[in-house]
């Protein structure tokens, strides 16, 4: 693969984000926030952490009825799925993104900690479908600057962040002319 330096330096990764540029042009990742899951040679894949869906966990999934939490829409591919990225490092089965945060694990053992409360909706993250790029894609996205890449994942972002600030506040983490970034205006006419 050709190298080339994206604009700040830090390279894709499983476990990092995708922070969309300002004024990115796609209706599905304006001012989105992106945790990636995968990253190699075949490809990418990833959830959009601040796109929260009008329904809630308990109107979507039979299982989780009695489980009331936001649930989030993880991307444009294959919304009639479900998957979930957490901080319990007792699911089996879950694979570590990054020092206490997981992606999927053994869903009967999750069913059965939400059914006996050891699990709260500050733990986890549910979302209808993902974010995914073929092989050499992503790279080509960032060649034209569709994504700025960062390392600075944290349970607090990912969890307890309202959705509507997180986007800001991942661009603020990066500091210099990310900072600034934070605060362009979501329509530049506004400006």
């Amino acid at each position: 693969m050709e190298f080339f330096k994206y604009r700040n330096k830090i390279l894709p990764q499983k476990g990092g984000l995708l922070l969309s540029e300002p004024y990115l042009a796609d209706p599905n990742f304006e001012r989105t926030t992106i945790l990636l899951t995968e990253h190699n040679e075949e490809g990418s894949v990833g959830f959009i952490l601040n796109k929260p869906a009008e329904s809630r966990v308990n109107e979507v999934m039979e299982d989780l009825k009695m489980f009331d939490a936001r649930i989030f829409i993880g991307g444009p591919v294959e919304q009639d799925t479900l998957h979930y990225v957490h901080r319990i490092n007792t699911l089996a089965d879950s694979i570590e993104l990054h020092p206490g945060l997981y992606w999927g694990g053994n869903f009967d053992q999750l069913l059965s900690m939400v059914d006996t409360h050891q699990i709260g909706a500050t733990d986890i993250k549910f979302f209808l479908g993902y974010s995914g790029w073929s092989a050499g894609q992503l790279e080509d996205e960032l060649k034209v600057d569709s994504w700025i890449v960062s390392d600075q994942v944290s349970e607090e972002l990912v969890f307890e962040t309202e959705p509507e600030m997180m986007w800001k506040k991942a661009m603020r983490g990066l500091g210099g002319r990310f900072s600034v970034y934070s605060n362009y205006p979501a329509d530049p006419r506004m400006n």
